[in-house]
C-alpha cells in the first residue's frame, strides 16, 4: 500500500486557495475516487509523486511527452533560450523556424499563427472561419472537447439536429443559439443538420480521433464524407488535432486517415512540455487573421521564445526520427494485446479502443463509437481498475472519458511490468 500523506496534505492546503484544490477538473480524481497526487518529478516513463512512490505513466502530461519526460535535447535547447531572456513580446528567429516546420510536416498547413494553448487555438480557429466565411453558426460533436471557449462547452438539445444548450454555467443561450451539437460518427446527423441551416455554418469542427471519451476512433469514410460535405456546402473544415498532432504521424491524424482539413489546431507535443497552442491552415483563409486581414488575434506571449526553442527541439526529433512511429505503435500494440489476454481469461466484457500511440480500455460488451456508447460503460468498474493500478505502481488517466498515451520511455521491461500490474489489479477487482 502506497503512502500518501504528502500528497494529501497538500491537497487540503490547495483546496483552501485553488477551486477544488486543482488547476484542471480531471486532477482531483473524482470520476475515480480518492485524493489527487502531487507530483514532483519525472524522468522517461517514471513518474514520482511527493511520497517518493514511482509510477510508471501512460498520461505523459495529456500527450505532449511523446520521447518520455527529461528529453535532454529538449532541456538543453529551454536553458540556452532561457539565458537570452524568458520574453520579449516581438518577433523572434525561432518562430520562423516553427512555422516553417510545422508547415513542412502537416501539407494542408500552408501558413501558421502561434497561440498559448488549445483552448487559444481553437477559439481563434472558429473566429478565423467565422470571419472567413460570413456566417455564425459552427458544428461540433458530442464528446468532442476543443477547450472551455464559450462555443465548446455546449451539449445536443433535444435532438440530434437541434440547436445546442449550455452545458456550463456562464455560456449565454445566444452562444448556444450558434452551435450545433451532433452524435460523433454520425453522417446522417450532418447531412440533416446542414440541410436545416442550409448556408448558415461557417465550420465544422472535430477531434479526428476523439481524445475525450476514451478514445475512440473515426468510422471507415466519416472523415471522408465530412470533407465532402463542406466542399460542397463551402464550409470550413477544422480539424482540432491538439492531441493527435504529431502524435499519430509526422502529419498528425489527417496523415493516418488521408484528409485534409480547411484549418488545424494544434497544441500538446509543438510545445515539448511547455504552454503552446497554433492555428494554421490555407493561406487564403490565413490571409484573414490581421495585421493581413480584419479577424482579430493577438497576444503577448504567442511565439514566447522559450516555448518555441522548446518545440522546435521536440519536433525536430520528430521529424529525423523514421522509426519513432512504429516504434511507438509497436510498444501500444504489445501493451494491448497483454491486458486483453488477461481480461479474456476473467471473462470480464471490455472493448480496447487504438490508434497509433493513443489507446483506451472500455469496461462494456459492444463496440464504443461515440459518447453515448462510452458513458454507457462499467465507470464503477473502470474506477476500481485505476485505484488498482495505481496500488501497483501505474498512473493511468484519472478518468475513463480520457485516452492513453504512449511514449518512447515505455520500453519492453516498462511495458511487461504495466501488463503484470493489469493481471494483479483484474484479479482484484474480479475476485
Amino acid at each position: 500500500m502506497h503512502q500518501t500523506n504528502k500528497s494529501n496534505t497538500l491537497f487540503k492546503r490547495a483546496q483552501h486557495v485553488i477551486p477544488g484544490g486543482v488547476n484542471s477538473p480531471v486532477r482531483a480524481f473524482k470520476a475515480v475516487g480518492g485524493n489527487p497526487l502531487f507530483i514532483k518529478s519525472a524522468k522517461g516513463a517514471i513518474m514520482v509523486d511527493e511520497d517518493d512512490n514511482e509510477y510508471i505513466e501512460l498520461i505523459n502530461s495529456w500527450g505532449p511527452m511523446i520521447l518520455g519526460h527529461g528529453n535532454e535535447e529538449i532541456q538543453e535547447a529551454v536553458r540556452e533560450a532561457i539565458a537570452k531572456s524568458l520574453s520579449f513580446g516581438a518577433p523572434t528567429y525561432a518562430e520562423i523556424d516553427m512555422a516553417e516546420l510545422i508547415c513542412k510536416m502537416v501539407p494542408s498547413i500552408q501558413k501558421v499563427r502561434m497561440v498559448n494553448s488549445g483552448t487559444e487555438a481553437t477559439m481563434s480557429a472558429i473566429r478565423l472561419a467565422r470571419g472567413f466565411t460570413g456566417r455564425d453558426k459552427v458544428m461540433k460533436f458530442e464528446g468532442c472537447y476543443h477547450g472551455h471557449g464559450d462555443s465548446f462547452l455546449i451539449a445536443a438539445g433535444s435532438g440530434a439536429i437541434t440547436l445546442g444548450e449550455p452545458n456550463s454555467p456562464g455560456v449565454t443561450r445566444g452562444t448556444a443559439q450558434d452551435t450545433l451539437a451532433v452524435p460523433y460518427n454520425d453522417l446522417n446527423a450532418v447531412h440533416e443538420a446542414v440541410s436545416l441551416h442550409k448556408g448558415q455554418i461557417a465550420a465544422i469542427i472535430i477531434e479526428p480521433v476523439a481524445g475525450n471519451m476514451g478514445c475512440v476512433l473515426p468510422e471507415q469514410g466519416y472523415l471522408q464524407g465530412l470533407r465532402a460535405i463542406c466542399d460542397k456546402e463551402d464550409i470550413v473544415l477544422i480539424f482540432d488535432e491538439v492531441m493527435t498532432g504529431f502524435r499519430l504521424s509526422k502529419s498528425g491524424a489527417q496523415g493516418i486517415y488521408g484528409v485534409q482539413p480547411d484549418l488545424t489546431t494544434l497544441g500538446k507535443i509543438i510545445g515539448g512540455g511547455m504552454p503552446v497552442g497554433a492555428y494554421g491552415g490555407k493561406k487564403e483563409i490565413m490571409d484573414f487573421v490581421a495585421p493581413d486581414g480584419p479577424v482579430y488575434q493577438a497576444g503577448t506571449l504567442s511565439g514566447n521564445p522559450i516555448a518555441m526553442a522548446a518545440g522546435l527541439a521536440m519536433l525536430k526529433q520528430l521529424d529525423r526520427m523514421d522509426d519513432l512511429y512504429s516504434r511507438l505503435d509497436a510498444t501500444t500494440v504489445y501493451l494491448e494485446e497483454g491486458i486483453q489476454r488477461h481480461l479474456d481469461k476473467r471473462g470480464l466484457p471490455y472493448t480496447m479502443n487504438r490508434v497509433g500511440s493513443m489507446m483506451n480500455l472500455f469496461f462494456t460488451d459492444r463496440q464504443v463509437t461515440n459518447f453515448e456508447e462510452a458513458k454507457a460503460c462499467n465507470l464503477e468498474l473502470f474506477g476500481l481498475f485505476f485505484r488498482a493500478m495505481l496500488e501497483r505502481g501505474v498512473y493511468l488517466p484519472p478518468s475513463q472519458f480520457e485516452s492513453y498515451f504512449i511514449s518512447l520511455g515505455i520500453n519492453e521491461e516498462f511495458a511487461q511490468k504495466v501488463i503484470e500490474a493489469a493481471c494483479d489489479a483484474l484479479d482484484a477487482i474480479h475476485s
